[in-house]
């Protein structure tokens, strides 16, 4: 009897207890969803839910599986009382649901809950598909479609703006921008998001972290603010912190593509590599978006970073056909080839889209030039420049000087006098700070100016009063640049148009005028937007690698110049000043 107990009681000892959780069905659901098993992924959500009643998320990914399977209703049902009993800030779930009802073919209760989804989603992550919904709606109900505001479009002009310097490197103007917009629009949560961002490149980490926490406050399962949260809290080295939110962050499955990169991105930067590449391998089955090499480079470099060799070199494959003119896949891959990777992997490798750093320096010394286009093209490397600048040991804040000599624009200027000021900087990287001031146009700084200590004040005021800096692109330098980089089958006819266009843009800003910070992307963007006017078949890819600008820029002020001008009504205007003179 006794040895029975003894047997009992050593084998109550080796079995491995299971924790039933939340995440435990969450994981289920997800392998049910990898295999098409929807009746199975439905159950293991339902009881993720009766773990965690409170969680939204959860809610949500039951009803897109009821969506799946075609229970339009019951999947409504869900998106109401996640409104009414879980988070009434859940303002996508309208747009779900109109979603459902327009699959019913009830157009009517379509168009009224998303005209709710405008009049009440802050963010508008939805906003271009919303469109094209009322677009269809117009034509099913044969009459106008239009909602009385459209809340995520308040202020979006000036948003753009901001998000165009980001892009550009030029974190201090767009934060002055993005503190106007949020003082005069508390809830427009994107502007707050990427206020904290440029708060943080600055360096200001403490302004960054309570700017997202105000994101949160407002909005708590803000996807955006989350990551951003994230990456603050592995800066800080509050890895208790840090922990929590990753759990949390590593079960979200999230609905729109904008939100699968924040993630994919987020988890690549916090070297949760298997995540990343989950969220990357999403993404590329998109056709809207898996023609962009960057994309692809993204995924390789996350499988490289799982240990998944074979899929980083398929991946680096695809990003040299998409490519072929970029040294980029063709050093990844030679490398990848080179490296012993029969035994454990010593290092990760960087998510940019840019050869790593020792390799670009190589490059930029024999052509000072390509510096300049990388600049323009990649603002990454501007931020890591400046990010190197104050955080980086001796040698590469020297190397970074001298780089930042290359550039030399208005944002160098700033940056390296506000370094000059800096009480804790060794004198020799400012005396070589000093020497590239002089020489991107102090011509009358005396060898006296140069020979003051660096840490003085008055010297970095002395210099700024004492010389005059230029530059800048005018704007008919766009013009210009879109006229010699067109199509030669592009007629006298189309070029005109596109002259036409920009005095369009022009006018209808007067008095205002835009920021003309890169003269590539705004010409391609007219020359996008000339090609679609007369029916040709040109794309944001195609014109973006002409132009040497990413796909995104010319997306972007393409969007900029269409919402100004209204192409659809504007576009007999448009053409009406050529017509007239032929």
């Amino acid at each position: 009897m006794e040895e029975d107990h003894l047997r009992a009681e050593d084998l109550q000892h080796k079995v491995i207890p299971i924790h039933m959780n939340a995440n435990f069905f969450f994981e289920r659901a997800v392998r049910s969803l990898d295999h098409f098993h929807y009746d199975k992924a439905l159950k293991y959500f339902r009881k993720a839910v009766e773990y965690e009643p409170e969680n939204p998320v959860n809610h949500c990914n039951m009803a897109g599986i009821l969506s799946e399977m075609g229970d339009y209703e019951g999947s409504n049902a869900i998106l109401s009382d996640i409104l009414e009993h879980v988070d009434a800030s859940m303002t996508e779930c309208y747009f779900y649901m109109a979603n459902n009802y327009a699959n019913m073919e009830n157009f009517e209760e379509a168009e009224r809950v998303l005209i709710k989804y405008l009049e009440e989603d802050p963010a508008g992550q939805f906003l271009d598909e919303a469109e094209e919904m009322m677009e269809l709606f117009q034509y099913e109900l044969e009459r106008p479609v239009k909602p009385s505001r459209i809340r995520s479009r308040e202020g979006m002009v000036e948003h753009e703006e901001a998000r165009a310097l980001m892009e550009a490197g030029r974190f201090s103007q767009a934060a002055e921008l993005l503190e106007k917009i949020v003082q005069e629009q508390p809830d427009f949560l994107a502007a707050r998001n990427n206020l904290a961002l440029a708060y943080y490149y600055m360096g200001l980490f403490r302004k960054a972290k309570a700017t997202i926490f105000e994101v949160l406050e407002l909005e708590q399962s803000n996807v955006h603010g989350l990551c951003n949260l994230a990456i603050f809290y592995q800066h800080e080295g509050n890895t208790t912190s840090l922990n929590t939110l990753l759990e949390m962050l590593e079960v979200v499955v999230p609905f729109h593509q904008e939100h699968v990169f924040k993630l994919a991105t987020t988890m690549g930067i916090l070297g949760k590599h298997e995540s990343a590449y989950g969220h990357f391998r999403r993404l590329l089955k998109d056709a809207e978006v898996n023609g962009d090499p960057s994309l692809h480079h993204y995924a390789a470099v996350a499988a490289f970073n799982s240990d998944r060799y074979r899929e980083a070199q398929r991946c680096w494959r695809q990003v040299q056909k998409l490519d072929p003119a970029s040294d980029i896949p063709r050093f990844y891959l030679d490398q990848l080839e080179r490296l012993d990777l029969t035994g454990k992997r010593q290092f990760d490798l960087s998510y940019h889209y840019h050869l790593p750093f020792e390799e670009q320096l190589k490059r930029w010394e024999k052509n000072e030039s390509e510096l300049c286009e990388e600049v323009k093209t990649n603002p990454m490397i501007r931020s890591s420049f400046f990010w190197a600048l104050r955080y980086g040991d001796k040698g590469t804040k020297l190397q970074v000087i001298r780089a930042l000599g290359w550039i030399a624009d208005e944002e160098v200027r700033e940056t390296l006098e506000a370094f000059l000021k800096e009480p804790d900087e060794a004198a020799e990287l400012k005396r070589e700070a000093l020497n590239v001031l002089a020489e991107m146009g102090l011509e009358s700084a005396s060898q006296a100016i140069l020979e003051v200590s660096a840490t003085s004040d008055t010297m970095v005021s002395e210099t700024r009063a004492s010389n005059e800096f230029f530059g800048g692109d005018t704007l008919q330098a766009v013009v210009d640049q879109a006229l010699l980089h067109m199509n030669d089958t592009a007629g006298r006819e189309q070029k005109k148009h596109l002259q036409n266009l920009w005095t369009l843009f022009l006018g209808k800003l007067y008095p205002e005028k835009p920021t003309i910070r890169h003269t590539e992307g705004w010409s391609a963007a007219l020359e996008y937007l000339t090609a679609k006017q007369h029916g040709d078949a040109l794309t944001y890819q195609e014109v973006a690698q002409r132009y040497g600008v990413s796909v995104s820029t010319v997306s972007r002020y393409a969007k900029r110049i269409d919402s100004v001008c209204s192409l659809k009504e504007e576009k007999d205007d448009i053409l009406r000043p050529f017509t007239e003179n032929i």
